[in-house]
């Protein structure tokens, strides 16, 4: 079994790391784009046609399914990129979650990025998902930005900053943007308030992961042997994972597997 997963950056190793979790024995094909990055604030035609670049060089390695590790990508490429692949190569979005969490009853958070944040697309999740439950959406200036360069001053002031816009009495907070995921336990200490009960995050990584096996009609098998090889496409070249991945867990995980082997 052979899975890609793309983003712009490193927002993808949150996902690659439940893969590799759940199918220890699947080669991993990870395209990045850091000659285009950041996607946030590029135009949706632009962003698209970076998206559909970075998908077609993780398909030229002949994956069995392609995760889209991005929220801003799958807002705006994902048509597109099943328009172009599917039926042949099973696209997997990434989608905020809002449903899972308002089960839980609330009052929850959305932290998302600046441009997700308020956007017709996070709106109609809300009215699907979240109807009844008081729901706080907060911009999560600059976070991205500084997680993608494991700058540990910016992240702790960007979460401090999206942490002084969540009402105190937050219960839950969605993680809507993939690299928000690598500094989950940061956002936890910053929300959660004395007295108050444990806070719950809810991050898509692991639906995600579940889901692209759904579609393969695999079962997970943390069990398997780790022998699974890892491929890094920077910008359509191949390459090795940034040195900023290594900060996080997630990253360190992909270590011990093995460099990938020539095609046949």
């Amino acid at each position: 079994m052979k899975i890609a997963l793309m983003d712009s950056g490193i927002g993808l190793l949150a996902a690659t790391a439940a893969v590799r979790r759940l199918r220890p024995d699947a080669d991993l094909v990870l395209s990045l784009d850091p000659e285009g990055m950041p996607w946030g604030p590029r135009t949706p035609q632009d962003l698209t046609e970076r998206a559909v670049a970075v998908a077609g060089a993780a398909a030229a390695h002949r994956p069995d399914a392609l995760i889209v590790g991005c929220n801003t990508a799958t807002v705006h490429a994902l048509t597109a990129l099943r328009a172009r692949l599917e039926p042949g190569l099973p696209v997997i979005g990434t989608v905020p979650a809002i449903k899972p969490a308002a089960a839980g009853g609330g009052p929850l958070a959305i932290w998302a990025t600046p441009a997700t944040t308020g956007s017709p697309y996070q709106r109609d999740l809300i009215e699907n998902f979240a109807g009844g439950v008081g729901v706080t959406e907060v911009p999560c200036w600059g976070l991205a930005e500084a997680v993608e360069r494991a700058d540990g001053t910016a992240i702790d002031a960007a979460v401090a900053a999206a942490a002084d816009l969540t009402p105190d009495d937050v219960t839950t907070v969605v993680l809507g943007c993939t690299h928000y995921e690598l500094v989950a336990e940061c956002i936890r200490a910053a929300v959660q308030r004395p007295g108050r009960p444990p806070l719950a995050l809810h991050g898509s990584a692991g639906a995600v992961a579940a889901q692209a096996l759904r579609r393969l009609g695999a079962r997970p098998a943390p069990a398997a042997p780790a022998s699974g090889t890892l491929t890094v496409l920077l910008s359509g070249r191949e390459g090795t994972l940034p040195a900023a991945a290594l900060t996080y867990a997630e990253g360190r995980l992909l270590q011990p597997l093995a460099p990938a082997r020539t095609a046949q």
